[in-house]
């Protein structure tokens, strides 16, 4: 471990252990630096690490604060690490992901969700019917279906993770619309079903109709993949 990473280290401990909670300012560099036994130069390459990985903010002009520390924050870069795997291999496995988490997540919605967040997934799922031969509007409005859905589980950790690992599988959907044009009305039934079941209130309907789907688009990226060369994942993302 570098003399860098054992200051960050010790920083991360002050956090952990409360002595910095979210939204503490730190001690100014010099006292920081005593504090902790670090010089000054060390001090402050730990605090730009930190800063980076948005654990700490330094503000100009007023110092430096442990941020909130909440999951979206902590974990907003997974998104763009995801979007940087390579290969055919690493998008299905990324799918592999989807396919264990987000059915279980609906399961979970099913057992929360408000009348006001189920209308919130309705006005998606109805978006979704107007913009079927839209595929950019389609796959727009399908993310949004997604995470209204995960959102109601109230698990903002579960949400940002299925955010992130579904990145770059949306560029597979979108793909999908292009190449067959029996996919919308397909994706559209499957939405249907998850809605009809999340209405329900049902849980293990809701995990089977999810899990219906995302193994689905699973099996036609396998295939795609299979016959095709890689996905352009140039491409524009929808969901």
């Amino acid at each position: 471990m570098s003399l860098t990473d054992k200051a960050i280290e010790q920083i991360r401990e002050l956090i952990r252990t409360g002595a910095l909670p979210p939204g503490s300012k730190l001690p100014p560099e010099p006292d920081l630096a005593a504090q902790l036994g670090l010089s000054r130069n060390l001090a402050r390459e730990a605090v730009k690490a930190l800063a980076v990985a948005r654990v700490l903010e330094v503000r100009r002009g007023d110092g430096t604060y442990v941020t909130s520390l909440q999951p979206s924050l902590l974990l907003e870069g997974l998104g763009g690490a995801v979007e940087l795997l390579q290969g055919d291999a690493a998008l299905q496995d990324l799918m592999e992901v989807r396919r264990l988490l987000e059915p279980i997540a609906t399961a979970l919605a099913a057992t929360r969700i408000s009348d006001v967040q189920l209308a919130e997934v309705k006005r998606h799922l109805d978006a979704m019917r107007e913009a079927r031969d839209d595929v950019e509007r389609l796959n727009a409005h399908d993310a949004a279906f997604h995470r209204a859905v995960i959102s109601a589980t109230g698990n903002e950790t579960l949400l940002t993770l299925l955010e992130g690992v579904s990145g770059r599988t949306l560029r597979a959907r979108i793909w999908r619309g292009l190449v067959d044009d029996q996919a919308s009305g397909r994706t559209l039934a499957e939405h249907e079903a998850i809605f009809r079941a999340l209405s329900q209130r049902d849980a293990a309907l809701s995990q089977a109709a999810a899990l219906l789907h995302v193994s689905n688009t699973e099996q036609w990226l396998r295939e795609h993949l299979r016959a095709n060369a890689s996905l352009p994942f140039g491409a524009p993302t929808g969901t």
